[in-house]
């Protein structure tokens, strides 16, 4: 359980950074935009916000080194999906593609008895050596 509590505060610690850093950038963005003179120490407070953020962005990165992330989530971001519906996609795309083997499986069932009773009529001899054959290899 530690180890789930120590893996989730390492991913909180990195969104914290990160939403400050967006945070300072947006208020960054505005100030720049509209910029008065007297408010040149507020500015400078809030690029040093900037920084600090993005050192402890770059400090975090170590942590989550190991992390892999599927290149379809950049996609759905680039398309404006949520990248939260993600697995709930993949997961509906896996329960089709199941659907579609299991009923494969199961026309190779219906297949397999058609034929083995076509054969029983058309070669009863051979087919009940292959049934004795097929006895003796699952005892």
């Amino acid at each position: 359980m530690g180890e789930v509590e120590e893996s989730s505060d390492k991913y909180d610690e990195l969104q914290q950074s990160i939403e400050e850093f967006i945070e300072s950038s947006r208020q960054i963005g505005i100030m720049v935009s509209d910029f008065q003179p007297g408010c040149q120490d507020f500015l400078n407070s809030k690029i040093n916000s900037l920084i600090e953020s993005m050192q402890s962005i770059e400090k975090s990165k170590k942590m989550v080194a190991d992390v892999e992330v599927p290149l379809d989530i950049f996609q759905y971001i680039d398309q404006g999906r949520n990248p939260l519906l993600y697995t709930k996609d993949c997961l509906k795309k896996t329960l089709i593609k199941n659907e579609e083997v299991n009923a494969k499986v199961e026309a190779y069932k219906n297949f397999q008895t058609i034929l083995e009773t076509e054969l029983k009529q058309e070669l009863p001899q051979t087919m009940e050596r292959h049934s004795q054959f097929l006895k003796q290899r699952h005892k």
